[in-house]
């Protein structure tokens, strides 16, 4: 299944907002008044000046939601890593899956013997989930359970055969400073592929509606100097070239 994502909401004039919290707390003159004053010339100005003192917690004020389809949990798992946030998921434990979708990675599927390993596994995860949820359900319709309560209790027991690779769907809502700092994190070529490739996605969506604020986004070679160390990839000049 092919990644999805969709900026579902954010902050409206996120510029505006974050441009106004900073400005007050530089200014004597009251909100109303500070608003007034910022037009969008004057409001792009001191958000770079924001930006280059490294300024951060006006960031904070503004949100961006997104919803993400065809990713594994295997991202999830690293996504949920990023505490600053919320995150609603779709549940294994209350939504049965008759034929789960999973994700294959590039460098098992460009092979042919690699991927059909892999794609024999997730038919017998396939099976073995089938075969348990019938099996406890039957036993707790034995046992006087109602039926869909029976079928609550086998499928979440039956859902730890499944693997990592098992597609998921999640909806989660980050500040700006936290999302910043995912993609210092996420868009780095040593991020693994998957969540490397949802980053970067967000990071052209956000982007479109505060140029801005995310315009020195991406990882953190991009504004400075590589913290990876001898785990460096060695291409800082060409991914400043890709994300500047």
């Amino acid at each position: 299944m092919k990644l999805k994502v969709k900026l579902m909401e954010y902050t409206p004039n996120p510029e505006k907002v974050i441009a106004s919290a900073a400005k007050l707390c530089y200014s004597a003159s009251g909100i109303d008044q500070i608003q007034e004053n910022l037009q969008d010339e004057r409001a792009e100005k001191f958000l770079n000046m924001l930006m280059s003192y490294g300024h951060e917690s006006p960031v904070e004020h503004v949100s961006f939601t997104f919803a993400v389809e065809g990713v594994s949990r295997s991202l999830t798992h690293q996504l949920v890593r990023h505490r600053i946030a919320s995150y609603s998921q779709q549940s294994q434990r209350y939504v049965k899956l008759e034929q789960f979708e999973y994700i294959i990675p590039p460098e098992i599927e460009k092979n042919s013997e690699t991927k059909e390993i892999f794609i024999s596994a997730m038919k017998d995860s396939q099976q073995a989930y089938s075969q348990l949820t019938n099996i406890l359900k039957d036993k707790y319709l034995k046992n006087g359970i109602e039926p869909l309560a029976a079928e609550k209790m086998a499928i979440e027991d039956a859902r730890y055969v499944f693997p990592n690779a098992c597609e998921t769907k999640i909806i989660f809502t980050m500040n700006a400073r936290s999302l910043m700092n995912f993609f210092r994190h996420r868009c780095c070529n040593r991020a693994q592929w998957e969540i490397r490739e949802l980053a970067n996605e967000m990071l052209i969506q956000v982007k479109k509606v505060a140029p801005v604020l995310f315009s020195k986004c991406g990882p953190s070679c991009v504004t400075g100097m590589c913290p990876e160390g001898k785990m460096t990839c060695g291409k800082a000049e060409e991914v400043r070239k890709r994300y500047v």
